[in-house]
Formats: structure tokens, C-alpha cells, sequence
């Protein structure tokens, strides 16, 4: 915890229903936000729960349902914090993956591909169009947090689409950063592995816990990294404490990259 630095901030989070959204939304709250915007695409009932913990944590909540690919949703997003007259934090977390070796060329499509790229890249470039005017509105430079990944520095991961479109996720950063300055920030948060549902979706129990296991072992700091673990780092980048920084790629993997060949040869 630090203080109260998000006193009055107004905030976005999409795909905040659970996981590193949900950390991302309480955090936020926790630290002072006035209001926090949660935007889900299908479980609703997740979405109300972090509402709940939202108000609990004593700001306001504000849930709305919208599919980050689609841009006319990103709008209706962006137009709920359209009361408060600006948004000082918008968090694109949203974000899919398809699981497949990425030595089975023949496991994923083209579809794959465009959906894949539909949520975690064009979704992300979408919400930030949408929310420009509010994210410029405020006393201070708009913040834009987007949730890339490891799988997009060193080529790892859940899929070969997935890392090709975190990879993408992490180079628009640098792009906005750019273009956008000096009245909005962008930076980009890269997990590794977060113990969380998401990372188990269409897998065992038993596979899970090797998982589980398994990060916690390669990594070397010998932990499985919560979404609490990650939304300390996202929520610092939007925070006060950050405002000299833009156009930064914060991996947040416990020290897995210091394992990893790719990066050890740069």
C-alpha cells in the first residue's frame, strides 16, 4: 500500500471482472480512487463482485459490459467516466489466449490469429482512441497501463499467436507513447505466470498445480506470482510516482527472463 495516491483519480479497468482486473480495480480503490469503471465481456456476475470489493474499498463502481474488439464498445467504455469529465488511469487488460505448442503449426488458424489480435492489440489501441479526450481532460497527463507479456519479449507462452500479439501490444506502446505525449502516458506491464483462473482455462487441476510447481521453481525468485503480486506494478505506473516515466516495458515475472536465452543475448 501507498498512501492514498490515487485520491480522487478516476479509473478504467477492462476485463476486470477477475484476476489481474479485479487486483488491478481494488488496488486502485484501496489507494484513494474516487470511481472505478470495471468493463467485463461475459461473466457479469464476476464483474459485480469486484464492484462489490470496489465499494468495500470505498470508491464508487461503475460495471459496463463491452467487448474491447469491437470499437463502438471501447466507446461505451470510455463514455461511462464521461460524468466524471475525465479518466486519470485507463488499465487495458483485456485480453485472450489460445493453448497450443508452438511447435504444432497445424494447431491454430488464421482465425486465431485475427481474434487473438482483435482483443490484445487492436482492443487496446481502440480503448485508448475512445478514452483520448477524457485521458487528456484531467490536471495532470492521462496514464495508460497495458497488461503485454512475457510470452510477447521472449517468445514464450500459451501460443505463437498470443506472444506475436503481446509482442505487438509492447512495440504500439512505445508508438503511443510517443505520439501521445505530453498529455497522456503509456507504459506496459509484462507478467509471467499469475496464479489465477485464467492461466488454467481448458486444463486439470493436477496440470494446473505442475504448473503451479513449476513456475515457482524456475523462477529466481521460487514463487507462483499473484494477480496481487502483478497489480502493484500496474497500479504504480499510473500512479503519481510514475509521472516522469512513458514508453517503459516493466516485466513483473519474478526473474524469469533471467533464465531465458533471448534475453540474455540482447
Amino acid at each position: 500500500m501507498s498512501g492514498k495516491d490515487f485520491q480522487d483519480f478516476i479509473v478504467v479497468v477492462t476485463g476486470g471482472s477477475t484476476g489481474l482486473g479485479r487486483a488491478i480495480a481494488i488496488e486502485t480503490a484501496e489507494r484513494g480512487a474516487h470511481a472505478v469503471i470495471i468493463n467485463y465481456a461475459r461473466s457479469q456476475d464476476e464483474a459485480q463482485e469486484t464492484a462489490r470489493l470496489v465499494k468495500r474499498a470505498g470508491a464508487e463502481a461503475v460495471v459496463v459490459q463491452g467487448d474491447v474488439s469491437r470499437d463502438e464498445d471501447c466507446r461505451k467504455i470510455a463514455a461511462a467516466a464521461a460524468p466524471y469529465g475525465r479518466i486519470d488511469a485507463l488499465f487495458n487488460n483485456a485480453g485472450m489466449t489460445k493453448f497450443a505448442s508452438h511447435g504444432d503449426m497445424d494447431a491454430v488458424s488464421a482465425q486465431d490469429f485475427h481474434d487473438l489480435y482483435a482483443v490484445n492489440v487492436i482492443g487496446a489501441y481502440q480503448m485508448v482512441r475512445a478514452a483520448r479526450d477524457l485521458l487528456e481532460a484531467g490536471p495532470r497527463p492521462g496514464a495508460v497501463v497495458n497488461t503485454s507479456s512475457i510470452a510477447g519479449v521472449a517468445g514464450i507462452g500459451s501460443s505463437v499467436p498470443y506472444a506475436a500479439s503481446k509482442g505487438a501490444l509492447t512495440t504500439m506502446t512505445l508508438s503511443l507513447a510517443r505520439a501521445l505525449a505530453p498529455k497522456i502516458r503509456v507504459n506496459a506491464i509484462c507478467p509471467g505466470f499469475i496464479d489465477t483462473p485464467w492461466f488454467g482455462k481448458g486444463m486439470s487441476e493436477e496440470s494446473v498445480a505442475r504448473m503451479r510447481a513449476g513456475s515457482a521453481a524456475s523462477t529466481p525468485l521460487k514463487v507462483a506470482s499473484t494477480a496481487e503480486d502483478v497489480a502493484g506494478a500496474a497500479v504504480f505506473l499510473a500512479s503519481t510516482a510514475s509521472r516522469h516515466v512513458t514508453g517503459e516495458t516493466l516485466l513483473v515475472d519474478a526473474g524469469l527472463h533471467l533464465n531465458l536465452s533471448p534475453m540474455g543475448m540482447r
